[in-house]
């Protein structure tokens, strides 16, 4: 609905463009119906409404600049949502629907921000992430990116409220090393002393983005650090990574079997 997608930014981002469809309908009538359509189809796995702020009313778009329509976003999205839900339980679709933040007028006490839409997306919503920029990532004056924090606001299917930051590199996305180092200091795998990072006693940078520019120069410690990550937090049981490790083994010594009976082989002759 903002009308503002770059493709070829998005293919860099990492977007599948092939496997995306796009529709950019001028009314937020006409964008709920097409959403609407699309969860009913079950053809689709997760749609995107970009942005609930971005909706207009056809009232508000077939009249006058400066007429006054009260309510006529939110009635739009309560009516919408109304239809939507039976259908999106149904059908499985992940429906994400993006918003933007304003302020209420005349607040004086408590938060003054609220989101556009009235509050029937508020109620429907199974989760709700806060997401705010609260930094710049600079590689010397030159900012390269934003660092971003997540809060789960609403959450009905885990415990809400928790909190998670990470790097948004320009040009990349999500820094998944970023994350590496941040989570590994958390699991103490990575070790942090002052500014330096180090893995089991080798140094790996002075800096957050010398040990990302590490990392991605050194894929296979990086790879051992997600592994011991992810067995720090239960995602990956010691038992599996043993197993396959034996698994690694057994096909290793069986290749070189088969490399020494060959070689045994005697060569035929005329």
């Amino acid at each position: 609905a903002e009308h503002a997608l770059d493709p070829t930014y998005a293919r860099k981002l990492g977007v599948n463009l092939d496997d995306l469809l796009i529709s950019q309908p001028d009314a937020g009538e006409q964008a709920l119906e097409i959403t609407d359509t699309l969860v009913r189809s079950g053809a689709i796995d997760v749609l995107v409404v970009d942005s609930v702020a971005a909706l207009v009313p056809r009232a508000e778009l077939e009249g006058e600049m400066g007429d006054t329509h009260v309510g006529l976003q939110a009635r739009l999205m309560s009516q919408a949502l109304r239809k939507l839900t039976g259908s999106i339980s149904r059908s499985k679709t992940m429906v994400i629907f993006i918003n933007q933040i304003r302020l209420k007028i005349g607040v004086m006490f408590g938060n003054p921000e609220t989101t556009s839409g009235g509050n029937a997306l508020k109620f429907y919503s199974s989760v709700r992430l806060d997401i705010r920029r609260i930094g710049a990532i600079k590689d010397r004056e030159r900012v390269v990116g934003n660092q971003t924090r997540v809060k789960v606001v609403k959450n009905k299917m885990a415990p809400p409220f928790k909190v998670v930051e990470f790097d948004i590199m320009y040009g990349e996305g999500i820094s998944k090393l970023g994350e590496l180092l941040d989570l590994g200091v958390q699991a103490e795998v990575v070790e942090k002393s002052g500014s330096w990072f180090s893995y089991k006693g080798e140094r790996i940078g002075q800096g957050r983005e010398n040990g990302k520019k590490f990392l991605k120069e050194n894929p296979d410690i990086a790879d051992a650090i997600e592994q011991a990550v992810r067995t720090d937090a239960g995602l990956v049981s010691a038992d599996v990574m043993g197993a396959h490790a034996d698994e690694d083994a057994a096909a290793l010594a069986e290749a070189e079997a088969a490399g020494e009976a060959l070689g045994d082989t005697p060569a035929k002759t005329d």
